[in-house]
This record gives structure tokens, sequence and C-alpha cells, in this order.
């Protein structure tokens, strides 16, 4: 059995409305899974499918820094897909600087948030003291990346211009069709 500690405020979207996306998270990753909405933690007890049960705690985790229930539920879908953290306290010295950076990551009215989603082709969520993407691997290095410039300093021109390159490049490495 596992155990995954979830923010009080994203207990609720855990359970779902009705107990539904608890039921969902359940039946796909085949775990049964008990939830202490005053302390937060979820137990995940596995079933009969030991691979997904060890993806149920990151489908939890992910749900619990801010991601969308079907956002988590897909790296149930796709062998490679997981989620990736970025604990930025370690990056900060005191709220003051992780605000600052939180808000670099975030940019004017999240616009640089929805880049890193856009061009790296993860999804990207900032929440509390971490950053969030879940993603393929190159995906996720790509995320991980952007933001370690980011934090850094960079200017946001050298991180979109980043982004554009490794965007093409990913880009070029999946394109499987025949020349016409």
């Amino acid at each position: 059995m596992q155990h995954v500690t979830v923010p009080q405020d994203r207990i609720g979207v855990v359970i779902g409305a009705g107990g539904e996306t608890m039921r969902e998270i359940e039946e796909r990753a085949n775990v049964r899974l008990d939830v202490d909405s005053e302390s937060g933690s979820v137990a995940i007890e596995e079933r009969d499918d030991p691979v997904a049960a060890m993806v149920a705690p990151d489908v939890i985790k992910a749900i619990g820094r801010g991601f969308t229930p079907e956002t988590a539920l897909s790296i149930l879908d796709h062998d490679l897909r997981t989620l990736d953290l970025i604990d930025l306290s370690e990056h900060t010295r005191n709220d003051n600087d992780l605000q600052r950076k939180k808000g670099r990551i975030i940019g004017e009215n999240g616009r640089t948030r929805e880049l890193l989603e856009e061009l790296s082709g993860a999804n990207v969520v900032v929440y509390g003291s971490t950053v969030g993407a879940v993603g393929q691997p190159e995906e996720l290095e790509v995320v991980r990346r952007a933001v370690g410039m980011l934090l850094d300093g960079a200017p946001h021109g050298a991180v979109y211009s980043y982004l554009e390159r490794m965007s093409n490049e990913l880009d070029d490495d999946v394109s499987f069709s025949a020349p016409q």
C-alpha cells in the first residue's frame, strides 16, 4: 500500500462530484483508494495489476498539484507519459523571491506558462511552491530546462527562443508521415 498527501483544497477534486473522479481512478488504475479528507492522506491499495498501481500515486499527486483529473488520468493512457515536479523552494531564498520567480514562470496574464505548454507539448501547472508538468520524457526535459532558465534570470525572449527551437526539433523528431 502506498500513501500520497494531497493539499486540503485539492481533496474535493480527487474525490470529484459524488465520488466520480475517485471511482474513475480506482477503475482505470485497478486500485482501491481510501481518502482521509481531514488530513489529505490518500491510501492506494493495489488490486490485480501492479504496473497500473505503480502509476496511481502520480495520478493522485498530479491532481494534488493542480492538474485537472483528465490531464492526471492521461498518465495512465500512455506508457511514457509521466509527472515531473520542480520544487521552487529549492531555488528561492524567501517568500518574496518565491513569488517573484513564480511570476516569471507564469508570465503576464499567464502567457509564459501557456507558451511552455504550447511549445513543449506538456501540460504545465504552477501551484504552491511547485511547477508540475505532465508529458513525454523529451517534453518534460524542455519544460525543466526552460523553467531553469527563468529561475536563473534569463530574459523571457531567450527562453521563448529556446522553446521555439526545441518545439521545431520535437516536431521534426516525430514526423513519421511519408513524403507525397
